[in-house]
């Protein structure tokens, strides 16, 4: 018998994630996060991060889910707001969370990754605190180490705009979002001995969506008793789509049968308004569309993704959802529509047709065209290679611009507060060097307020995503063949779409301006998982020389560890929220939250 997980977009429904446990729990962390955040909304959330038994491609597994969902519960914030979330992590090993796009201005003390926070060791719990200053869109969060994002931990983020910055197109009538990712049955902790032991991953099981399997569209395929997702919507109505590729290694083509997507925003840029059958969406990148429920609804409709390349070659299940019209005349019948087979030179033009909407505000009134990009000129040039998996030092690693990062026992910027000396150094070259491959801890040196370009030069046989922490860029050009200085006469000096991930094709480069006024040390990546565990990734620290005291300090909550571990006292409130900095508002706040309790309203507002 099929089993099906219903969903109602959330223009229609509406369920808090929150009990009356947790919202007088959350009561206990008001506080402050900065006098530079005073007079903006808080919301609290408490987030328990724990294995679930789940068997998506139907084989009982291990997955991480958060408060007992997988994927993860949805963020629906709005900008400036303020964001507080305990975390407590019951797994069995350290963990961090890492929110995928937003930038943390002047705060990468809550970025979540290696290089900024000691892990949340397992039976403990941090909070984090920030703000989602000056952003709109669709992002994701997932947890940073040890190749956990293979199992799950993952959940959306949607920043809505302010009531005073129209949207560029009409209110949707509803908003559901796609979590779609390869997938394996094999463990996360088994996953990394392979590539350890210099093994490839080789093809996934599977393709998810929502953490869900796939519909039974053919009998030899899909094996009876898989739970897949069905998307109930109501005819003649429009939906915003969101889409995430979650996933390890795997470029992933998004399509819905017989329905247009209309592409509107990426990575909280607006985007000009294009329709498009199909979306290539690689690991790491977020999307969404409105789409218009304008069938007929003879029959249900396949929502579909599938890998982008040598799909003919993939023998196993693609991911297919189902699209209900309450008026549908019948199920969804196969096989499926054939996608045709893409190949990168396709996917490639359909990336560079994607373009910013320079007319439309965002966060704020004025356009986005308003940064004129392309009027100002570059300080630093980097171009970074990456390898295939060599052995250094014994052990496979992979490599950027020959160095393989090692990560210090002390997180980097910990090490920059205390002024530790030895444990890194700024001087990650800008060009390959003619030595042998590295292990090693570089950082790029930044120059705050400067205007830095990359090219990211792809001489392997897969796609590569980059993603960097802290930042929008602007994605000005990409080709084929290998970069060289004439290739800028070729870049998009107007238009070229402003978002924190981008994709390099096999044999190929793509070229980036980042424009670094946002203080700190960011992490820049490699978003498949394979690459990046192995070694491809960087820091690059940005200090503001004239010591900017809106940078965010020392959280009052650190969580201390390496040369630092004596400063950490042994955590008496384990499963209790973290220490948060006090608030001359408290007193009001805790009188707001009793009247949110009252009224249901999850998000307090000082004045």
């Amino acid at each position: 018998m099929r089993k099906r997980a219903s969903q109602m977009p959330s223009g229609e429904s509406f369920s808090s994630p929150f009990t009356s446990s947790s919202l007088l729990s959350a009561i206990l962390v008001l506080g402050s996060l900065g006098s530079g955040l005073a007079g903006d909304p808080f919301a609290y959330f408490d987030w328990t991060v724990s294995y679930l038994s789940s068997s998506p491609l139907g084989s009982k597994q291990q997955v991480i889910g958060i408060n007992g969902l997988f994927p993860g519960p949805i963020l629906n914030i709005t900008t400036n707001w303020n964001i507080v979330i305990n975390v407590k992590n019951e797994l069995d090993e350290p963990l961090l969370l890492t929110w995928n796009g937003i930038q943390h201005r002047k705060n990468s003390w809550q970025d979540g990754v290696l290089g900024t926070n000691c892990p949340i060791p397992a039976g403990w719990n941090w909070t984090y605190q920030f703000q989602v200053k000056d952003q709109i869109g669709s992002f994701f969060y997932f947890p940073s180490l040890n190749f956990q994002r293979a199992a799950g931990g993952y959940g959306g983020i949607i920043i809505n705009n302010r009531d005073v910055i129209p949207l560029p197109f009409a209110m949707p009538d509803g908003d559901i979002t796609f979590f779609i990712s390869d997938w394996y049955t094999k463990s996360h902790k088994k996953l990394r001995k392979d590539l350890e032991k210099g093994k490839d991953l080789g093809f996934p099981d599977g393709i998810l969506i929502n953490g869900f399997g796939p519909y039974q569209y053919d009998k030899q395929l899909v094996p009876d008793g898989i739970t897949y997702q069905i998307i109930n919507v109501e005819p003649a109505k429009t939906y915003r789509i969101r889409v995430h590729n979650v996933g390890i290694s795997t470029s992933l083509n998004f399509r819905i049968q017989n329905h247009n997507l209309l592409l509107v925003e990426t990575e909280g840029s607006y985007t000009v308004q294009q329709i498009y059958t199909n979306m290539d969406i690689h690991v790491g990148q977020s999307y969404s569309f409105l789409v218009t429920m304008d069938q007929n609804a003879s029959t249900d409709y396949f929502i579909f993704a599938s890998p982008s390349f040598n799909s003919s070659k993939f023998s196993k299940a693609a991911g297919v959802a189902v699209l209900h019209y309450s008026n549908s005349q019948g199920p969804a019948l196969g096989p499926l529509p054939d996608p045709g087979e893409s190949d990168a030179y396709v996917s490639m033009n359909q990336a560079r047709s994607i373009r910013w909407n320079v007319s439309a505000g965002a966060a704020r009134p004025n356009p986005q065209g308003s940064f004129r990009y392309g009027d100002i000129t570059v300080t630093d040039v980097y171009v970074i290679l990456n390898r295939s998996p060599e052995l250094i030092n014994g052990k496979w690693r992979t490599t950027l611009n020959g160095i393989s990062y090692l990560p210090p026992s002390t997180p980097l910027k910990l090490a920059q507060q205390f002024n530790l000396l030895g444990l890194y150094k700024l001087d990650f070259p800008n060009r390959l060097m003619n030595r042998p491959a590295k292990l090693d801890t570089s950082l790029i040196n930044g120059t705050y307020k400067g205007f830095l370009e990359i090219i990211f030069q792809n001489n392997g046989t897969n796609v590569q995503s980059y993603h960097l922490d802290g930042y929008a860029f602007f994605v000005v050009g990409m080709d084929f063949g290998v970069w060289t200085e004439s290739s800028r006469t070729t870049y998009n000096k107007w238009d070229g779409v402003a978002r924190s991930t981008t994709q390099v094709f096999p044999g190929a480069w793509t070229a980036i301006l980042v424009s670094l006024d946002n203080a700190g040390i960011w992490n820049l990546r490699t978003e498949n998982l394979d690459s990046w565990y192995l070694g491809q990734e960087l820091y690059m620290s940005v200090v503001n020389p004239e010591n900017d005291t809106d940078e965010f300090q020392l959280p009052d909550n650190t969580i201390y560890c390496g040369v630092l571990s004596s400063f950490q006292n042994d955590q008496a409130q384990r499963f209790k929220f973290s220490s948060a900095s006090s608030t001359s508002n408290g007193r009001k706040t805790f009188l707001m939250a009793l009247v949110a309790i009252a009224f249901g309203c999850f998000v307090l507002s000082p004045s």
